[in-house]
């Protein structure tokens, strides 16, 4: 009897998959059913409307739109990236930049020599959203991060972020952090630095500026950060085209000077420069000053600091100096910088001698640049931009912009940068002001003082143990120099 009733339930379960077999069998049938009949109503409708409705999509409708395709992809030239460099990965480094965008911008370049010679793996680098100027962008809101990783990973490994598992050791606070002792050699990193990533495997650099020497490194190192610098570091296609527009609507009015003009309400509170300011305006800048803790100087003798020529110079003096050099009055004068503390009252001089000032806020309309608005960087990015374009760069002030511009404008074939002598020009200006030069005088001395100031090729000063005192690599990477060509340009 069980021997009966195991057979019967054997009989069932057979069905029963014989069952299960048809239904599966008869889902697959209508659904090809079904999507016969899509593609053949699809197929009608592009022979009818193709032209009008269909135009872009996928061409698996006609011969004749496929070949049309095919034509246009062969014709886009396939981008050649260079081969993956193969080496042992020691760890991941992280850096978060500190400063301004060209602060910054040195600063990454620095990060991929350092990651280069120790084998480690970089993280596209983290921008300051703390500093003063407080600005959210990311990296790739700036800069084309497709193009970073690409274009150097023939020298080092970077990744947007942490692989899964390091990142959740990171997030328990299982990674190392530090800032790097300033101007260090690159043998700092690998006998301090290159343990602790071993250590750890994951180390975060807190600390980017200047923490890599001017002098004395290798000349493989040098060239790779002038090939990040001028290279890899590219800006994003909106930041491009739009800076590409302001170049195009100033060479359509002829030639064009761009003028650093350093003297914006951050660079006096901090510097403590106040020369032309009146009472209420001192004592506005002195509160912002004090109210910055990162700001280590408080009390600050401006006209002592004015004399040894540690001041931007005001809009007055760069009038003056203008003039002086004999800059025709008629040339486009771009301002190159945010707004100018004290407004049209200190612009007034400027504007009488150089009627032709611009801005880009005065060549765009409000709504090319409202998608930069509170971003400090990529605003300065516009400029940047600009001033690598410009036929003539005057920075009245030497500060990060005015350098790396500098360094910039040498590497595409020493493009005429007046570099201001300003401790000599307030001596002159003062003395022409209290009429002891006439005009004359004061034009052939500032004249004559400037005639090899003009970003003619120069050997960098070094000045060893004194590295803030000495030239900076990025005005000047004379390793990296080539007058007669780019030797990044693939035409070239």
């Amino acid at each position: 009897m069980g021997m009966v009733n195991g057979m019967v339930k054997g009989v069932e379960k057979v069905k029963s998959i014989s069952r299960s077999k048809m239904k599966m069998w008869m889902i697959r049938a209508t659904t090809s059913v079904l999507l016969w009949t899509c593609v053949v109503q699809l197929t009608t409708i592009g022979e009818m409307w193709g032209p009008r409705v269909l135009k872009g999509w996928p061409s698996c409708f006609s011969h004749e739109s496929a070949a049309v395709l095919e034509e246009k992809v062969l014709a886009v030239p396939a981008r050649v990236l260079p081969p993956k460099r193969a080496y042992k990965n020691n760890g991941y480094l992280m850096v978060s930049c500190n400063g301004g965008l060209n602060q910054m911008r040195a600063a990454i370049c620095d990060m991929v020599a350092i990651a280069r010679y120790l084998n480690v793996t970089l993280i596209v680098p983290e921008l300051d959203k703390t500093s003063f100027w407080a600005d959210p962008s990311e990296f790739q809101d700036i800069f084309d991060v497709e193009h970073f990783i690409t274009s150097l990973r023939d020298e080092v490994r970077i990744l947007k972020e942490l692989p899964p598992r390091l990142k959740r050791r990171m997030e328990l606070g299982m990674t190392y952090t530090m800032a790097p002792v300033s101007w260090s050699d690159i043998s700092y990193y690998h006998n301090q630095i290159l343990p602790l990533m071993q250590k750890y495997k994951v180390l975060h650099l807190n600390r980017t500026d200047a923490r890599l020497a001017n002098n004395h490194q290798p000349l493989e190192i040098q060239k790779l950060r002038c090939r990040v610098n001028f290279s890899a570091l590219r800006f994003t296609s909106q930041i491009e085209e739009l800076g590409k527009r302001v170049i195009n609507l100033l060479r359509q009015n002829g030639p064009f000077l761009v003028l650093h003009l350093r003297y914006e309400m951050d660079m006096l509170a901090f510097s403590g420069c106040t020369q032309g300011c009146n009472n209420e305006e001192v004592e506005e800048l002195t509160r912002m000053r004090y109210a910055y803790p990162w700001w280590k100087e408080k009390i600050i003798n401006s006209d002592l600091k004015r004399k040894d020529g540690l001041c931007p110079l005001t809009p007055e003096e760069t009038t003056l100096t203008l003039r002086a050099l004999d800059i025709d009055p008629n040339m486009q004068i771009y301002i190159a910088a945010g707004e100018i503390y004290g407004g049209e009252r200190r612009m007034a001089s400027l504007a009488a001698a150089y009627p032709k000032l611009v801005r880009k806020e005065t060549l765009l309309e409000s709504s090319d640049l409202r998608f930069f608005q509170n971003h400090s960087s990529q605003m300065a990015a516009l400029d940047y931009l600009v001033s690598l374009e410009s036929d003539i760069f005057v920075p009245t002030y030497d500060g990060n912009m005015a350098k790396v511009v500098e360094g910039h404008r040498r590497f595409l074939g020493f493009k005429k940068t007046i570099l201001l002598d300003r401790r000599l020009l307030v001596d002159l200006i003062d003395r022409f002001n209290n009429g002891s030069l006439s005009w004359d005088e004061f034009s052939s001395a500032v004249k004559e003082s400037h005639a090899n100031r003009m970003g003619n090729p120069v050997n960098r000063l070094v000045i060893p143990d004194r590295p803030k005192e000495e030239d900076y690599f990025y005005s000047n990477p004379e390793e990296c120099l080539q007058p007669s060509e780019n030797p990044w340009d693939p035409s070239s």
